[in-house]
């Protein structure tokens, strides 16, 4: 009985540390400097910053809302790469501007920096 207890025990530890180590390692592969440029570039600066509110989210309340949630990375390429809608603070509603790149390793490290906030 007491061995079984240690065993789960264990598994638990090393669930928790391997689900750290794979997150610590994306969170580590994200280019900033790259990821900020396509943000310039793409004038999202324009209506959002990495920690105010503009007239879009503050990066850092984005990844709050998509933290632990496993389909975060796939939501947010789908929202810039799209049009979705997006509200804005008056209560208005506008299709969110379209990355203008095609290259999916620049939108997902753009993502992914956003998540990392």
């Amino acid at each position: 009985m007491r061995y079984q207890f240690q065993l789960k025990k264990l598994l638990i530890v090393a669930s928790a540390a391997a689900v750290f180590a794979f997150s610590a390692g994306a969170i580590a592969a994200v280019d900033e400097d790259a990821a900020k440029a396509l943000a310039r570039e793409n004038s999202c600066f324009k209506c959002h910053s990495v920690s105010k509110d503009k007239d879009g989210p503050a990066y850092k309340k984005v990844a709050e809302k998509y933290r632990g949630k496993a389909n975060a990375e796939e939501r947010l390429i789908t929202h810039i790469t799209t049009g979705e809608k997006a509200k804005f603070p008056d209560g208005h509603e506008e299709d969110h501007k379209i990355i203008n790149t095609k290259d999916m390793a620049q939108i997902k490290n753009l993502v992914d920096w956003i998540l990392s906030r």
